[in-house]
């Protein structure tokens, strides 16, 4: 009885959760998905709210106000000193008229006050065009604040400036980077540009108000919808004013791209010296490291993917030792952390995910060979020439230096020569129920070898021409002629090493997987390996 009364209720659950799946699924079907939903719960700032916040679509209020021939200033005012630039900053920002991102105010006063405005005005807008037989929205407390609100749900996306957009804004502000770039004066409590010390917007405006900065949501509004709005007036062509405009995915995948976008001028380095010692501290053990900033700077979209926290050298922040302002992560850390794309192996790392690459690495293990050689294919002995110790070289000798160093790198784009490749292999150690596999070796390792011809990467740190070989031969040696499978794995399994598979496991795991992570659709059964003995 327990047993059946156990069963019973299991079904119960399941059949539970899958009407509970399916009314989820069902409901996200029907909610409307928009970019422009804003939360308005100003009231929290006086305490705990006494009704739902509300959903407030903006654009669909902006596109109604359109249509009445009114903007934006209908609900935002414009001044030049409102709450929420900080005290710090109210002589930096002195004499800019600026639109304030609040609701027919420029500061909140009291709890009565600031409710009276939402109420007295939006019921007061809503009223009007009803009585203009115009659709509108709602005039009593719960068709606002709302219990459940399920109708519709915000698409949002974090709006990214990658380095095509900034060039499009460069050229169309002709080269003018004070528009936009800005430091603040401590002495003359100012903001102010200085030339070749442009930094991401991200460096000083985070997340939250912090001393005299304002978040980066309120920067990038009061700022870019300030100058599109203002462009707009001057009847030319323009980024969006809308919430959609930047935060809509469909947007962001329409918005042009530069085929080549021109290297941002800083005065930064072709070629930098990544060094292990730096001023006051003691040497390290390992040799430099000659960096390609130039090639660097064109695999990623923005500065930041490295430059995280501004764009001072690594080992400004990163020291040997770790320090504050580089939130303890030392310089050895930095540089070889795997869970992070800020550093260079996380980077590498993350890179073996290309589906080229993907069929042997997610076979190999991840994480740093604790061996000479593979220490060595980024640290380099610094030439003769050089000097004793690489903090006595200036900047442009460390340049030129490791544009030597990079120079004098062999990269490995091909493998060994075709006749020394076997050309099919016969697979035949588990004949049984099906006949023997004819493997296409020699064709399978010119398409691995064909599809990473291109890949810098690769071709650096594949170091030898049996490189290739070790995305199958994985345990084993880089050379011509590597151990044949069974050398390994011969039992079904090995009772000492129960992750060890079996023969049969082992060519399943590898050959299946290595078509799974490659995208490959072939094979999808026994027999398109296999012939079937009759």
């Amino acid at each position: 009885m327990r047993r059946w009364a156990g069963f019973l209720i299991t079904v119960a659950i399941i059949s539970m959760c899958s009407i509970g799946v399916q009314g989820i699924a069902e409901l996200s079907e029907n909610v409307e998905k928009r970019a422009d939903v804003v939360t308005i719960d100003t009231m929290k700032i006086f305490g705990d709210l006494e009704r739902p916040e509300v959903a407030f679509l903006h654009d669909l209020h902006t596109d109604a106000l359109e249509k009445m021939k009114k903007d934006c200033s209908t609900c935002h005012l414009s001044g030049k000193n409102f709450e929420i630039i900080p005290d710090t900053l109210r002589a930096a920002v002195e004499g800019i008229d600026r639109m304030s991102p609040k609701f027919k105010r420029l500061r909140d006063m009291g709890r009565q006050e600031v409710m009276d405005i939402y109420h007295t005005n939006c019921i007061e807008c809503h009223t009007n065009m009803l009585a203009d037989s115009e659709k509108s929205g709602p005039v009593t407390c719960g068709e606002c604040h709302k219990e459940d609100e399920d109708k519709v749900m915000s698409s949002r996306q974090p709006a990214g400036f990658d380095k095509s957009l900034h060039f499009r804004h460069s050229k169309a502000q002709e080269n003018k980077c004070e528009r936009c770039h800005h430091e603040f004066d401590e002495k003359t409590k100012k903001l102010v540009y200085v030339k070749e010390k442009e930094g991401s917007c991200r460096y000083c405006h985070k997340k939250e108000t912090e001393e005299n900065r304002i978040p980066m949501q309120l920067a990038s509004h009061l700022s870019c919808i300030d100058c599109h709005k203002q462009t707009k007036a001057q009847n030319k062509k323009t980024g969006p004013v809308k919430c959609a405009g930047c935060h809509d995915l469909a947007s962001q995948d329409a918005i042009a791209q530069v085929d080549t976008v021109p290297r941002m001028e800083r005065k930064q380095p072709d070629m930098a010296l990544l060094r292990i010692k730096t001023e006051g501290e003691m040497p390290g053990r390992m040799d430099p490291v000659p960096f390609d900033h130039k090639a660097h700077e064109e695999y990623n979209d923005t500065c930041r993917v490295c430059h995280h926290e501004n764009l001072d050298s690594c080992n400004k922040c990163h020291t040997l030792e770790g320090s504050k302002e580089g939130k303890g992560v030392n310089l050895e850390q930095a540089m070889h952390l795997l869970n992070t794309e800020t550093g260079c192996m996380g980077c590498h790392e993350a890179r073996q995910d290309d589906p080229k690459c993907s069929g042997c690495h997610s076979f190999i293990e991840k994480g740093r060979r604790q061996d000479t050689a593979s220490c060595a294919r980024c640290h380099t002995t610094l030439p003769e020439t050089a000097a004793t110790t690489d903090v006595q070289l200036s900047k442009e000798e460390m340049s030129a230096t490791a544009a030597k160093m990079l120079e004098a790198r062999k990269p490995v784009t091909d493998t060994f020569k075709d006749e020394d490749i076997p050309e099919k292999i016969i697979i035949k150690d588990m004949v049984n129920k099906y006949g023997p596999v004819e493997f296409p070796h020699r064709k399978i390792v010119q398409t691995l070898v064909k599809g990473i011809k291109d890949n810098k990467l690769a071709n650096y740190f594949h170091s030898e021409k049996s490189t290739v070989c070790q995305g199958c031969h994985h345990n084993s040696p880089a050379t011509q002629k590597p151990p044949r499978c069974g050398n390994c794995h011969d039992r079904p399994f090995d009772e000492n090493n129960l992750f060890k598979p079996g023969k049969m496991g082992a060519y399943h795991i590898q050959c299946m997987g290595c078509h799974e992570e490659m995208g490959i659709k072939k094979p999808v059964g026994c027999t398109d390996c296999h012939k079937e003995k009759k």
